[in-house]
């Protein structure tokens, strides 16, 4: 083999392999949803598993159901070269967010065995557990747990909406495994992913050669009022919960207006009783402020924490609101980011440099080894949605320059 290889990825087994993965939680609207350790879940981790070993790959999972599937490189002194993302999606997922970054890096592992290319250090895929956080919040949860951030019991004790443990699931399905979190090594980690947004579209590029990832904030809030009958009960007279849930909310679209290019949303809203003739008594809503500035983001969440209670005394209601979890701005590292300027450019892609408005394990995992993440576009930058679609030319693009950053970082180690 020569210094700069030209192995060359199928992008149409990729493309099969995602439509075929779809199955796996696949909604009527042509999205999947497939919740953290849900049936649908445990089928997925069963059919990677069993692909990932008919390449002779060892498959490895952690105490909080991370699966590892590793194959050997010629230095046995070397840890290995990782790639991966997650296989849980939202409950009106697409069939790209998080697939393609473990799909992609399957392809890529494909295309090493299938030419019979040894690479000087073993070669890894990572599925990580509950990126999403729909299920179980917060997110990146597990990949938070092999960085140190959070711990196990934590993990395990996170309940869903229905008071069900992910521990308990994890147990449920046969993926909580034996290996203690982060005790399952390697040495840099790259993350192919959609872009989750318009830029690359608007612009024509194939790839983004991602910097960063911008800081999130994630919270709870519960309003209180009083239920009450809504024809016998004077609009004078009324706490309304859902009232004031709702200046709060416009409040906190507005404290993203205030801070561009920092984003704040409201995306989960549980109204109660949720009745049509009763006067709403309790409303209980997740709020998420992001900015790549940490200090700008310590302006908005003093803006957002100092509406709520204005709104909730010129409502007649009590408000509750604590922080559940935070993810710093995060910087990748600088070699791993060259791997991929060289990857693109080695496959004659265009590229462009950016950062993620998006959170990923790779946030995570830049804060114990060297990590960095490669984007490609979605149409219209529409994520987290059943309607999100990228091509089968973009999923071989990202694949590709996911095979040579890889090769690339490789041969720094002969």
């Amino acid at each position: 083999m020569t210094s700069k290889t030209n192995l060359t990825i199928n992008p149409q087994r990729l493309w099969d392999s995602l439509m075929e993965t779809a199955r796996f939680g696949g909604t009527p609207k042509g999205g999947i949803k497939r919740l953290t350790v849900s049936d649908e879940d445990k089928k997925v981790r069963d059919w990677f598993k069993a692909e990932c070993e008919k390449l002779g790959c060892t498959v490895e999972v952690d105490e909080v159901g991370n699966m590892f599937a590793t194959r050997p490189g010629r230095r046995k002194d070397v840890a290995p070269i990782a790639m991966g993302s997650h296989l849980d999606t939202q409950p009106t997922g697409g069939k790209f967010d998080g697939v393609l970054g473990v799909l992609g890096a399957l392809e890529a592992m494909r295309t090493l065995v299938d030419m019979g290319y040894e690479t000087n250090a073993p070669i890894m895929i990572v599925n990580w557990t509950n990126e999403e956080g729909s299920r179980f919040a917060p997110a990146m949860l597990c990949s938070g747990v092999y960085a140190g951030v959070f711990t196990t019991d934590f993990a395990y004790s996170r309940e869903d909406r229905q008071g069900i443990r992910l521990g308990d699931e994890l147990e449920r399905i046969g993926y909580k495994g034996k290996h203690k979190a982060g005790d399952i090594k390697f040495q840099a980690m790259f993350e192919l992913h959609i872009e989750q947004g318009p830029i690359l579209e608007a612009e024509n590029k194939m790839i983004g050669v991602v910097t960063g990832v911008q800081g999130m904030r994630w919270y709870e809030v519960t309003v209180r009022g009083q239920e009450s009958h809504t024809g016998a009960t004077p609009m004078g007279l009324r706490k309304n919960a859902l009232l004031g849930a709702a200046r709060m909310i416009e409040a906190i679209h507005q404290v993203g207006m205030n801070n561009l290019p920092g984003v704040a949303s409201v995306g989960l809203i549980e109204n109660r009783p949720n009745s049509r003739n009763v006067v709403p008594g309790e409303v209980f809503f997740t709020v998420d402020l992001r900015h790549p500035d940490e200090k700008v983001l310590d302006r908005m969440e003093a803006e957002y924490q100092a509406a709520l209670p204005r709104i909730a005394a010129e409502t007649g209601v009590e408000v509750e609101e604590k922080r559940i979890w935070i993810s710093p701005a995060v910087k990748f590292a600088a070699p791993l980011i060259d791997c991929v300027r060289e990857g693109a450019s080695q496959a004659g892609y265009t590229m462009r440099e950016m950062a993620s408005g998006a959170g990923h394990d790779a946030a995570y995992i830049a804060r114990v080894t060297p990590t960095t993440m490669i984007f490609v576009p979605c149409l219209g930058g529409i994520s987290h949605n059943e309607a999100e679609s990228t091509t089968l030319e973009e999923c071989g693009a990202g694949s590709q320059v996911l095979l040579n950053s890889v090769l690339a970082y490789d041969r720094t180690l002969a």
